[in-house]
C-alpha cells in the first residue's frame, strides 16, 4: 500500500482549558505557578493535555491506542507497523494559554517516510498541529512519530541495570533537578492525556509484548518535566521555542535528572538523564 493519500489529511479538535484541568496539571507536575487570580496563564506544555483523541474504548487496539484503519474518517495512516514511540518535536510558543480558553486545533499529515534502522524497517510519520486559544494562535508545533516492528519475545524479561551508587556527573550543567517518576505520576499524566497506551500502566504487557524491563515513562511527561525546569529558572511562558529528540526511553521508579546550560549559539541546551548517566532526551529552547 502507498501513502500518499494521507498526506495532508486534516482533522479538528476542539476543547475547553477548565481552571480545574489546569489545577491538576500543575499538581501532577508538582508546579510552583500560584493560580490564583483572574485566567491565570497555564505553564508551557499544556498543550499536549488538550483536543485529545476520544475513540471509544471499543476502538482500542490490542496496545491501548485506537486501532488504525484506510476509512475515510481515520487521520493517523494503518501502517503496518504495530509500535509507535514519539520521537521528535519542533514547538513554537505564539502566545500563553489561559484558564477558561476555547482551544481549537487542526492537525494534518505533514510527511510519512520509510527507513530501515538497525531494528529493521521504521515508518515516521510527521504532523502538524496548529492550536489556538480564543481564536489566536497559542503553539505551532511539528511532531515526528515513528513507528516500529513488534518486539521480539525475550526470556526472561529484560532487567534494568542497578543504579550507580552515585548520581552521575552533572558537573557541566548550570541547572539541575532530580525528579522520580513514580506510578502515581505516570498514571495522572495518562488520565490528564487521556492516553491509554499500555506501556504506561500495564507491566506485563510492556515487558512481554513490547520488551521493556518496565513501565515506560511518557515522552510528552519527560519533554513537560524540560520545559517545567526551564520556567522555573526563567519564569512562566518565558520560552519561544522548543525541538526535542527522544533518545532513550525512561522507567518508572527510576531517578530523572533534568538539566540545563547556556547553548553556544543562544539559547539554552536541556537534557534528561537517567541514574547511570544515559540520556534519555535532547532539547534546545529559546
Amino acid at each position: 500500500m502507498t501513502w500518499e493519500n494521507w498526506i495532508g489529511r486534516s482533522a479538528q479538535f476542539r476543547d475547553l482549558l477548565t481552571p480545574a484541568a489546569l489545577a491538576r496539571f500543575c499538581a501532577t507536575l508538582d508546579h510552583l505557578w500560584d493560580m490564583q487570580g483572574n485566567a491565570p496563564a497555564a505553564p508551557q506544555g499544556i498543550h499536549w493535555c488538550l483536543c485529545l483523541p476520544d475513540a471509544p474504548t471499543a476502538q482500542l487496539g490490542t496496545d491501548g491506542h485506537p486501532r488504525r484503519d484506510d476509512s475515510p474518517d481515520s487521520f493517523m495512516p494503518p501502517l503496518p507497523l504495530p509500535r509507535r514511540m514519539w520521537a521528535a518535536s519542533n514547538v513554537h510558543f505564539h502566545a500563553p494559554i489561559s484558564a477558561g480558553a476555547a482551544i481549537d486545533r487542526t492537525s494534518t499529515i505533514a510527511s510519512i517516510t520509510e527507513k530501515n534502522g538497525s531494528t529493521g524497517q521504521l515508518f515516521f510519520v510527521e504532523v502538524a498541529n496548529d492550536t489556538m486559544a480564543d481564536g489566536a494562535l497559542a503553539v505551532r508545533e511539528t511532531q515526528s512519530i515513528v513507528f516500529r516492528a513488534p518486539a521480539p519475545i525475550i526470556k526472561p524479561v529484560p532487567t534494568i541495570p542497578a543504579a550507580p551508587a552515585s548520581a552521575p556527573d552533572l558537573s557541566s550543567w548550570q541547572w539541575q533537578r532530580k525528579v522520580t517518576p513514580y506510578a502515581a505520576m505516570l498514571f495522572r499524566y495518562s488520565a490528564l492525556t487521556f492516553n491509554s497506551h499500555r506501556i504506561h500502566y500495564d507491566t506485563p504487557y510492556a515487558q512481554h509484548e513490547e520488551g521493556y524491563p518496565d513501565l515506560v515513562v511518557h515522552g510528552p511527561l519527560t519533554a513537560t518535566l524540560l520545559l517545567d525546569l526551564a520556567q522555573r529558572q526563567l519564569g512562566i511562558n518565558a520560552l519561544k521555542h522548543f525541538q526535542m529528540r527522544a533518545i532513550s526511553p525512561a522507567f518508572v521508579n527510576q531517578d530523572l535528572y533534568l538539566v540545563g546550560k547556556p547553548a553556544e549559539d543562544g539559547g539554552w541546551t536541556l537534557a534528561a538523564l537517567g541514574p547511570d548517566g544515559r540520556t534519555i532526551m535532547t532539547a534546545k529552547a529559546g
